[in-house]
């Protein structure tokens, strides 16, 4: 039996969009795709999933109960789910909902769209949690942890620490392996200095160190003549 936010959301249904993002995300199953565009889908969070707090829990009954349904059955759901946890603005109740839901996300698009400003709050406390998730065996938590690292501490929060933890995941998995490429790429750009002898040793494996090359490659960030030396450096 569908329930009353399901029956919202088919309301929302873009047949063309479905077939559409069914290529774009093959790991889920098409029928597990519903087809709404992500402006709908975060209006529809925004309207239906109040994120206000007071007393130190979320005070909607209503999005409690949503963010406490798991495991959801639509792609679109977990979506929503995402959207709504990104939206609360205290550290501890986002870091609460967000372990709560890592485990059951299946996908790239949900794993990239996790991304709350609040965790900027408490770096400390982020990196504790990033270490956490990158040793589990669960392929979108690591990969939302690499990225984790790659917004929060490549910038004024950098340390080569952060290159070493990426550095030695190793993995068959493609969805971590793409991250790890993406974020070596973002790395080289914002800190060539201690980025550039990963490069230069290999020290990712082969598929994802050509990779990280050719992100490299594509990136406006990368200058001419490092690029030429990157070229070189293909295995």
């Amino acid at each position: 039996m569908e329930t009353e936010i399901q029956k919202k959301l088919f309301s929302l249904q873009d047949l063309k969009f479905k077939k559409f993002q069914e290529k774009l995300i093959p790991t889920i199953p098409k029928e597990k795709i519903i087809g709404i565009k992500t402006p709908a889908l975060k209006n529809f969070a925004k309207e239906n999933f109040k994120t206000e707090i007071k007393n130190g829990e979320l005070l909607s009954q209503e999005t409690k109960k949503f963010l406490n349904s798991l495991p959801h059955k639509y792609f679109e759901e977990n979506q929503l789910h995402a959207f709504t946890i990104a939206s609360i603005k205290n550290f501890d109740i986002c870091i609460y909902y967000m372990e709560d839901f890592l485990p059951f996300i299946d996908n790239w698009a949900t794993c990239d769209q996790l991304c709350a400003k609040v965790l900027k709050e408490n770096k400390i406390e982020l990196f504790r949690k990033i270490k956490i998730w990158i040793d589990t065996n669960k392929t979108y938590s690591i990969r939302f942890a690499v990225k984790m690292l790659m917004d929060n501490f490549l910038d004024e929060n950098f340390s080569e620490e952060v290159l070493e933890i990426v550095s030695k995941i190793r993995t068959d998995e493609y969805y971590i392996k793409m991250m790890i490429a993406w974020f070596f790429a973002t790395a080289l750009a914002k800190q060539e200095k201690s980025t550039l002898p990963y490069f230069e040793k290999q020290k990712l494996d082969d598929w994802t160190h050509n990779k990280a090359i050719q992100k490299s490659l594509e990136s406006f960030r990368i200058s001419s003549e490092l690029k030429i030396k990157l070229r070189k450096m293909k295995v």
